[in-house]
């Protein structure tokens, strides 16, 4: 069925404030429409209105994201609204102003919308607009830049009281547009969508116009001697170096995936004489600080500092700023506050480099970090007219340890089982290695997907999800340099890496006579040699994380069993599946596991048997090549085939969280081969 013309329209508006991230953030603002349908009790009109639900996006906003409500029991609301002290009970009662099932789950700033005399409303998080709002003298500044079709409004929490004095503000100025909230955003109305669109873009447009007629040209002061900003190759190494160190800062209270930018507004920031004085007052919207928290960590060292350097001094930051969120909580919390949920920054600034910003997936991390880049834009305008005067803190532990907030995130899905892990799986363009990228990325885990065949690994990383699921690295195996590089590669997308696959392989099938050294040495290279090395890059991050991980071998029947025209592939199986035992004796002590999986000959799906293996095996058995599948079933106890999805079963199987204590094992993926059953 079509949406109402209404919700269609305003889904319409919504994508096109949305697409522009200088009208407002991800998941920021929201935005409404009034209009009539038909009561389908008693078939007459009805007055309704649609406004973007708790949690969507204004730039992919679907019909399902809409709470729907009806105008009159909304309305209702104001005379039974308890006052300001019990403002949070209202939200409750949106509920009881649905209409048939009312849609997504209503806001907290439902109250603005339904309150204010206007068809259309838009609420809105512009960096122009919240520069004025966060000036110290802002509502002079809003006046200059406005005259009084814009009207200030001091800053008020979010809630039904903020609707209600939105509402008398439009009603004591009717040639008001909008109004510039103090320490939040803007909203602005209008008698039809257009209208408020074209108002809501009138103020956004001609506050960014202000701050430029009007702006100091350094606003954040001159450039700090020795703190500019490193060149793009040095940056990447550094950032890379520092990345698994400060995942760890992040990850002391709960694991979080993480993400870089060096960026030039971030750079240029953090090379500036004001920076350590802003950055310490925190941020100020709302939307802003739930997701970057009340201030960031920042290293008070030059880029010239050693890396070990700034390793050590980043543990004392981290140490001050975990007692000085701890004392924050105890500053503000109320008896019946949430528990502090953690006290750990979700944005670390490292000067000359750039910024690390860390949540619970990718995207979480990766949206902190745009907003931290709002938080700058903002400080960049107050600064250039005024002085940048966020809201108080105690105004921001309520925001941030508020009951409604706490609620929320109490609704959140349980966390798939590999959620906040970083996988690398080496050989994943194909076969074996792509149905364990598939499977770990659908058991929530971020991917590297490493490949010789850049173009395979490439069309696996897309066919996850693209850059906030996967990323694709170009690996030869046998290569320090390339190992070395996709491991810096998986630090820079995701902050480091929790979980190791050596899958990568070749086979080559020869009679002892017929095998020549380079059948041994290069098998021997990209599977023993190539294993050692990714796993030594491997423990290097774990080790500097500290927060244990997973290394998987996937080695083969063929370790244990001894079958004939195979001494170079069979002997370096074996080779892997000692290294697993080895490595799980040394590891451990770090909380790393180590284990492997011995698959029989996987067929179909298999880039090593559609290489030429499947021919020379099935040539050894002789049988047709199409059959060598069957074949292998019927030599089996269970009779069955294996398949790449059977292997990477077994990966998760070791690696999603009930096998915590198991170290050092081999995995049979081979439908029952007895000569092959561990002793």
């Amino acid at each position: 069925m079509a949406p109402h013309p209404q919700a269609a329209a305003l889904l319409a508006r919504s994508h096109r404030l949305g697409a522009d991230p200088r009208n407002t953030n991800y998941a920021g603002g929201n935005t409404s429409a009034k209009g009539t349908d038909t009561d389908p009790v008693t078939g007459g009109d009805v007055e309704l209105m649609w406004v973007k639900g708790s949690g969507g996006d204004l730039g992919t906003l679907t019909e399902g994201g809409l709470a729907v409500l009806r105008l009159d029991r909304l309305r209702a609301l104001t005379d039974v609204y308890p006052g300001v002290e019990r403002e949070d009970e209202m939200v409750a009662a949106f509920d009881y102003c649905l209409h048939g099932k009312g849609g997504a789950a209503p806001s907290i700033d439902t109250a603005m919308h339904g309150l204010v005399d206007a068809a259309h409303v838009d609420h809105l998080h512009p960096d122009s607009g919240i520069a004025l709002a966060c000036a110290a003298d802002g509502e002079k500044l809003t006046a200059e830049c406005f005259g009084d079709t814009v009207v200030w409004v001091p800053w008020r929490r979010p809630g039904f009281q903020l609707g209600l004095d939105i509402a008398a503000v439009k009603e004591a100025n009717p040639q008001a547009i909008g109004c510039v909230l103090g320490g939040h955003g803007i909203t602005a109305w209008g008698d039809t969508a257009e209208e408020c669109e074209r108002n809501s873009l009138h103020i956004i447009r001609t506050a960014e116009k202000f701050l430029a007629e009007h702006g100091k040209a350094e606003p954040f002061g001159p450039v700090l001697e020795g703190y500019a900003a490193l060149g793009a190759v040095e940056r990447r190494e550094r950032a890379a170096a520092l990345a698994p160190v400060i995942r760890a800062i992040a990850s002391q209270d709960r694991p979080q995936v993480g993400h870089f930018t060096d960026s030039e507004v971030v750079l240029d920031f953090l090379a500036s004489a004001e920076h350590p004085r802003l950055a310490a007052l925190g941020t100020s919207c709302p939307d802003h600080f739930l997701r970057t928290k009340v201030r960031p960590l920042v290293l008070d060292l030059p880029p010239t500092a050693s890396v070990e350097e700034a390793i050590t001094r980043l543990k004392e930051l981290h140490a001050e700023y975990r007692e000085e969120y701890a004392a924050y909580y105890e500053r503000h919390a109320l008896p019946d506050s949430p528990a502090m949920r953690g006290a750990d920054p979700a944005i670390v600034l490292v000067p000359g480099v750039g910024m690390f910003s860390f949540g619970k997936d990718k995207q979480t991390a990766r949206v902190a970090g745009e907003f931290y880049v709002n938080a700058i834009n903002v400080m960049r305008g107050a600064e250039s007219v005024s002085t940048y005067a966020p809201i108080e803190e105690s105004e921001k532990f309520r925001i941030e340890y508020w009951a409604l907030e706490e609620a929320k995130l109490q609704r959140m899905p349980k966390p798939k089982p590999l959620a906040t892990r970083v996988a690398l799986v080496t050989g994943a363009g194909s076969g074996i290695g792509k149905a364990i990228a598939r499977r770990l990325a659908a058991e929530g885990a971020c991917v590297v997907v490493a490949d010789l065949n850049a173009q395979g690994a490439a069309a696996v990383a897309e066919e996850l999800g693209g850059p906030d699921k996967a990323v694709a690295v170009t690996v030869d195996v046998t290569s320090e340099e390339q190992i070395t590089e996709a491991f810096k590669a998986a630090a820079l997308a995701f902050g480091g890496v929790d979980l190791v696959v050596n899958n990568a392989g070749i086979s080559i099938s020869k009679s002892l006579l017929e095998t020549s050294a380079r059948d041994w040495d290069l098998q021997h290279d990209i599977m023993a040699r190539g294993s050692f090395l990714v796993s030594r890059e491997a423990a290097r991050v774990m080790i500097q994380q500290g927060l244990g991980g997973d290394i998987v071998y996937i080695a083969s029947k063929n370790a244990v069993f001894a079958g004939p025209n195979n001494i170079a592939y069979s002997a370096t199986k074996a080779d892997q599946a000692h290294q697993v035992r080895l490595l799980a004796a040394e590891l451990g002590e770090h909380g790393i596991r180590v284990n492997g999986v011995n698959p029989d000959g996987v067929v179909r799906g298999s880039g090593i048997f559609a290489g030429g293996w499947g021919a020379q095996r099935a040539a050894t058995y002789g049988i047709e090549e199409e059959k060598l599948g069957e074949f292998y079933a019927q030599r089996t106890i269970l009779k069955r085939e294996v398949l790449p999805e059977h292997v990477a079963n077994a990966v998760f199987a070791l690696t999603g969280g009930e096998l915590t204590h198991t170290t050092g094992l081999h995995v049979p993926v081979d439908a029952g081969v007895a000569a092959a059953f561990l002793r």
